[in-house]
C-alpha cells in the first residue's frame, strides 16, 4: 500500500544536469519546514545531458523522490500532462527546474488554496531579468489580459499550485500550458494570485526562444476558441460565413444594379458585367462564405459526436 502523501511538488525537466540537486536540496528544506507526508515527481522530459542520472541518484537517497522520464521531449505541456495524472497528493505544485522559482515560497500557495482557491499562480515582481525577457513577457500578458478579460499579470508563471482534481481536468498539448489560467477559469474554478521573487538561471540554457513565439500565438487562438465556441463551433465560422456571403451578395447585386440602370434603363453605352474585376471578387467572396458555412456544420457533427480522448505520451522509466 502506498504511503500518503499531502502534497506533490512536480518539476518538469530538460537538460538540466547541473540544477536538479540543488533544486532537490531546497525543495527538500521547504519540506521539512512544512512538515507533513510529501513527494517529489520530476519528470525528465527527454533530457540528453546525465539529467536522468542525477534523478536516479536522487531517487536512491531519498524515497520521496519519484521520476517518470519521457520516452522523448514532448515539451512542458506533455511533461505537466503525465505529472499531473501521475501524482499521488490532494494538491499538486508546479515550480520549473532551472531554480528560478523559490520552495520557500510554499507556505503563500497553500495559504491561498487554504482560504478557498482551487488554483493559486505566482506573480513574479521581482527579478524578471533583462529588457528583452522582460519585455515581451509584459507584452504577452497584457494582450491576454485584454483577450479574456481575467486580471492576472502573470500567466505563464510556472510556479502554480492546483488542487488534484483541478489539474486532472486539464487536456495539456502544444503551448497550452501557457494558457492554464484560461482554461481553469473556463472550467470555473477559483484562482488567486500570489507575488513572488524570481531569480535568474545560474546553469544551463533556457528553453524559451524566438522560436515558440508563432506556437504561443497558434494556441492563443485554439484556447480563445476552446472557451469560447467549443460546444458551438458554427456560431464563430456562421458569423465569418455570413460576413463573407453578405460582401459577396453585396457586390454581386451591385453590378447588376449598376447594369440595369445605366445600360438597360438610362441607355448608356453597353457595360458588360462579365468584364468586371469586381465580379470575379463577388463569386469569390460567395463560395468562400458558403466553403466555410460547411466546415462550421461538419465542425457541429463531430463536436455533437466526438469521444474525448487526451494526446498519448509514452514513458520510458518510472521510479519507482
Amino acid at each position: 500500500m502506498r504511503d500518503r502523501v499531502d502534497l506533490s511538488i512536480l518539476v518538469p525537466v530538460c537538460n538540466e544536469v547541473d540544477n536538479v540537486h540543488e533544486l532537490y536540496l531546497r525543495i527538500a528544506k521547504a519540506l521539512q519546514a512544512l512538515g507533513g507526508p510529501a513527494e517529489i515527481l520530476f519528470v525528465d522530459d527527454g533530457s540528453t545531458d546525465g539529467t536522468f542520472a542525477v534523478l536516479e541518484l536522487l531517487h536512491r537517497r531519498d524515497p520521496r523522490v519519484r521520476v517518470l522520464q519521457l520516452r522523448r521531449n514532448y515539451g512542458k505541456a506533455g511533461a505537466y500532462a503525465v505529472g499531473f495524472r501521475a501524482a499521488r497528493g490532494p494538491i499538486i505544485v508546479t515550480m520549473d527546474g532551472d531554480l528560478q522559482d523559490d520552495p520557500d515560497e510554499l507556505p503563500k500557495f497553500l495559504r491561498a488554496l487554504a482560504e478557498g482557491a482551487d488554483v493559486v499562480t505566482g506573480w513574479k515582481v521581482q527579478g524578471k531579468g533583462p529588457w528583452h525577457r522582460a519585455l515581451p513577457s509584459r507584452v504577452f500578458n497584457w494582450v491576454l489580459r485584454r483577450l479574456t478579460g481575467l486580471p492576472f499579470h502573470d500567466f505563464n508563471c510556472p510556479f502554480k499550485a492546483y488542487r488534484r482534481e483541478v489539474a486532472q481536468e486539464l487536456d495539456l498539448y502544444g503551448e497550452l500550458y501557457r494558457y492554464i489560467l484560461v482554461l481553469v477559469h473556463r472550467l470555473g474554478h477559483r484562482i488567486a494570485e500570489v507575488p513572488i521573487a524570481n531569480y535568474p538561471r545560474r546553469a544551463g540554457v533556457s528553453k524559451y526562444g524566438t522560436g515558440r513565439l508563432v506556437h504561443a500565438f497558434l494556441d492563443l487562438l485554439t484556447v480563445l476558441f476552446l472557451t469560447r465556441f467549443s460546444a458551438r463551433p458554427l456560431h464563430v465560422l456562421g458569423g465569418v460565413s455570413l460576413a463573407l456571403l453578405g460582401l459577396g451578395g453585396a457586390v454581386a447585386l451591385g453590378l447588376t444594379a449598376a447594369h440595369f440602370v445605366g445600360y438597360v434603363w438610362l441607355g448608356l453605352p453597353e457595360w458588360e458585367i462579365r468584364t468586371r474585376p469586381l465580379l470575379l471578387l463577388g463569386v469569390l467572396l460567395i463560395l468562400a462564405g458558403l466553403q466555410v458555412l460547411s466546415i462550421g456544420l461538419v465542425a457541429e457533427l463531430l463536436v455533437r459526436g466526438r469521444p474525448e480522448a487526451r494526446e498519448a505520451y509514452a514513458v520510458r522509466r518510472r521510479l519507482p
